[in-house]
């Protein structure tokens, strides 16, 4: 108090000091030691400053800083016991909070789930946090960016603590969906006209709504492509960029889902289907930004070459010495939904979260010694095993789709 410096400016340095001295500690050396009473200090620290202090500046830097946390390491025993104390704190945030606290707050929660994983407690923290998310996202009252975040970790919450709950799945369906008909067309078929920053709000509610989707049973399914593919084929005219994209990756899991239960699925007005994605694929338009043209054909040009002869470029993400292979829609959904609430953060937790293992099939994490990690692999040996792991996972797929095929 006599040395002048606020409360504020006080917790923030400490906030800066425990920040920069945790980000310098490798993943392996949190186990250990001095670094684990730090990084322990720093986040019950940010714990004890958006509960205690009135400063919005202030409890917006224990929330970034929790982010950061939460997103580069793994930290489930330590927040298993105090999932109740940081959910509680999440939950101010976002009632009383201003619109950047609640966005920042929503991302948190996001990865507050990763964290716990699919288990009761992940599913006790959803229960708890999606009255809230699902409030603002549907609230048009309420900030854009925080919406939109709402969005996001509605949809990851959901698909990571609520897969075998049908009730808070379509729950958050259905509030997801009222967002994004905002931009459907009009009675007379022309699309409506929208403030600006109202597109990545739909965009973001469609993209989870298009996550949550791949949790649906086939009844489910045959709904949504019924209802929804001719509205969605409408919104390819869509004047925002990023708005036509993610419709046209969301068209491509769609198709991707209905061939999962039918083989034969086909849309029933794939012709002009295709010829709009064509249009889209070859668009030279001047008017539009270059970057925008080239990423709009690229991708374009994917869903086209899926619906017409189901076609996928297979992407390889390493982390380590283990690899995924990204070989359709619904998995590229899955993978880019978690690197966008994980950021440069998803290879770590690929390597050791144990829900992100499991959802991608790489079994337990790998324990490896020093000399295992000095060791390469030589390119003769690494191209054999990723044709090996390639023919087993077509094998694989194979006969999951004929097990489909069977029920159905």
């Amino acid at each position: 108090g006599e040395s002048g410096v606020s409360d504020d400016d006080l917790a923030l340095e400490v906030l800066s000091h425990y920040s920069s001295t945790s980000e310098s500690a490798s993943v392996i050396e949190e186990g250990t030691g001095t670094q684990t009473i730090k990084n322990i200090i720093y986040l019950c620290s940010c714990f004890t400053l958006i509960f205690v202090f009135f400063s919005a500046k202030t409890r917006l830097a224990a929330l970034e800083s929790l982010h950061l946390g939460f997103s580069s390491r793994v930290l489930y025993e330590f927040l298993l016991e105090r999932r109740f104390t940081i959910s509680d704190c999440l939950e101010r945030s976002l009632k009383k909070g201003g619109g950047e606290e609640q966005a920042t707050a929503a991302t948190v929660c996001a990865l507050l789930c990763v964290q716990l994983g699919g288990g009761v407690e992940g599913e006790e923290g959803f229960k708890m946090l999606r009255p809230i998310l699902s409030s603002i996202l549907i609230d048009s009252c309420a900030s854009l960016p925080a919406r939109q975040s709402c969005a996001r970790a509605l949809g990851m919450c959901c698909y990571v603590s609520a897969s075998d709950d049908a009730e808070d799945l379509l729950k958050s369906i259905g509030h997801l969906e009222s967002v994004f008909v905002g931009s459907y067309p009009l009675g007379d078929g022309t699309l409506p006209s929208v403030k600006a920053g109202i597109p990545a709000l739909h965009s973001a509610a469609l993209q989870s709504w298009a996550l949550l989707c791949t949790l649906c049973p086939a009844s489910r399914i045959n709904t949504i492509l019924n209802h929804h593919m001719p509205r969605l084929h409408t919104c390819l005219e869509s004047s925002e960029v990023n708005f036509r994209i993610a419709v046209g990756e969301t068209i491509a899991l769609l198709c991707e889902l209905g061939r999962d239960i039918d083989q034969e699925f086909e849309y029933e007005d794939c012709d002009a289907l295709c010829d709009s994605l064509k249009n889209l694929a070859t668009d030279g338009n001047k008017h539009r930004a270059k970057n925008d043209r080239r990423k709009q054909r690229s991708i374009f040009r994917e869903v086209l070459h899926y619906i017409e002869n189901e076609d996928f470029t297979e992407e390889k993400i390493q982390f380590g010495i283990e690899a995924i292979y990204i070989d359709g829609w619904i998995r590229r959904r899955i993978y880019d939904a978690f690197k966008e609430v994980l950021e440069s953060g998803v290879r770590h937790h690929l390597q050791f979260n144990p829900l992100l293992r499991d959802i991608f099939g790489l079994g337990p994490p790998l324990i490896l010694d020093a000399s295992v990690k000095a060791s390469r692999i030589s390119r003769t040996e690494r191209h054999l095993f990723n044709s090996a792991a390639f023919k087993a996972r077509t094998k694989l797929r194979n006969k999951v789709r004929d097990k489909r095929a069977d029920v159905m």
